[in-house]
């Protein structure tokens, strides 16, 4: 019999894709989109803010993920039009996989090995950036964090896979 853990990590023919890379250079500036990047072991993206910096960063939050089937239901729920990624600021938009259900899972995210720490809980900036109820909106949505296990190249439209 399969245990709860089975069931919910995802079979390996089910694989996710990578549809947007989001990057910024501190914490209040503009995000912007690339079309690839380095994870580095560590620390985080290197095109992002804690890359650019180049230090070991002990956070669960050296990158940051969303799903990109998610977006039109954060819309509905702001009763917004369509939701820009580059607005919510999380560094990978992923579609194919539930996130979620990937708490602790290693995924190979196109070169790189990152492992899924917990939620990626909204902030009060997504009132300015979606709109009145914009945080509301995004609450369960707001996708995961992870932490960069293994160096490696992250381009849009690679593959996610689950690493038993």
């Amino acid at each position: 019999m399969k245990t709860l853990r089975d069931l919910m990590t995802p079979p390996a023919h089910i694989q996710g894709r990578i549809e947007a890379i989001v990057v910024r250079g501190s914490p209040r500036d503009p995000a912007r989109l690339v079309t690839e990047t380095q994870a580095l072991a560590g620390i985080g993206l290197a095109d992002d803010r804690l890359g650019l910096r180049g230090e070991a960063e002990l956070s669960t939050r050296q990158v940051t993920l969303i799903q990109q089937e998610h977006l039109p239901l954060i819309a509905a729920f702001a009763r917004t039009g369509a939701i820009d990624p580059v607005d919510l600021r999380r560094n990978l938009v992923v579609s194919g996989l539930n996130l979620l259900s990937l708490k602790n899972a290693s995924l190979r995210v196109g070169e790189a090995l990152i492992q899924i720490v917990g939620p990626c809980h909204p902030c009060s900036r997504m009132e300015e950036v979606i709109g009145a109820g914009g945080y509301a909106a995004m609450r369960g949505h707001g996708g995961m964090t992870a932490r960069v296990l293994e160096s490696g190249a992250v381009r849009v439209g690679d593959g996610v896979s689950v690493v038993p």
